[in-house]
C-alpha cells in the first residue's frame, strides 16, 4: 500500500470494504446537485439540497461506451446498525459516455435521502456496461448490494465512485 492508499477517501471513508472492492477510477465522473453543489467525498450536505436528482456527467473514452449509475445509502438505518444495508437510492443504466445520466435509462426513480439517525454516506457508483440493455432491475431497495448486483449484471469492477454525507435535518439546522 503506498501513501495514496491510505490518503484515499473512498477507502478513508469506508466506501471501499463497505459498498465496494478497491479499484482504479478510470472515468471522470462529476455529481452536482441544485446547479451548482459539486460532490466531493466526505462533504455533507442537508438533504433538503439533495432531494431532486442531481446532473451526473459521465466522461469515457466516447458515446459507444455505455455506463451504469448506482446511488446507495450503506447506513441504513443507522450508521450504528445497518441492517438494511444497502439502501438503493436509484440506478441508471444505458448511459453514453461523454454525455449525462439523462442520457440513460432509469431503472429504480431517484429517492432523495431521508436518514433519521446518524451521519449517512451516499454513495454514487460508476460501471462501465458490457452491452447496452445488459444490466436487469433489482428486486427490492433494501438489502441491496453493489457488489452482488454488479456480478450479477457483469458490471466488473467500479471505473468511478464519490460520496457524501448527510444527516437528519433539525429545525435549529435549517435556519
Amino acid at each position: 500500500m503506498g501513501s495514496r492508499a491510505m490518503l484515499d477517501p473512498l477507502r478513508l471513508g469506508g466506501v471501499i470494504g463497505d459498498v465496494l472492492d478497491g479499484f482504479s477510477a478510470s472515468v471522470k465522473m462529476e455529481v452536482v446537485y441544485g446547479g451548482n453543489k459539486q460532490v466531493h467525498n466526505g462533504h455533507e450536505f442537508m438533504p433538503s439540497a439533495v432531494s431532486l436528482k442531481p446532473r451526473v456527467e459521465v466522461g469515457g473514452e466516447d458515446m459507444r461506451n455505455f455506463y451504469t449509475l448506482i446511488l446507495t445509502d450503506p447506513d441504513a438505518p443507522s450508521p450504528s446498525d445497518p441492517h438494511l444495508r444497502e439502501h438503493l437510492h436509484w440506478i441508471v443504466t444505458d448511459i453514453p459516455g461523454t454525455t449525462n445520466a439523462s442520457f440513460g435509462r432509469e431503472i429504480v426513480k431517484y429517492e432523495g435521502p431521508k436518514p433519521l439517525m446518524g451521519i449517512h454516506r451516499f454513495v454514487f457508483v460508476l460501471f462501465k456496461q458490457q452491452a447496452r440493455q445488459t444490466v436487469q432491475e433489482p428486486e427490492a431497495r433494501d438489502r441491496f448490494s453493489t457488489r452482488a448486483f454488479a456480478d450479477d449484471n457483469a458490471l466488473g469492477l467500479p471505473v468511478a465512485a464519490v460520496y457524501f454525507n448527510a444527516q437528519r435535518e433539525t429545525a435549529a439546522r435549517r435556519r
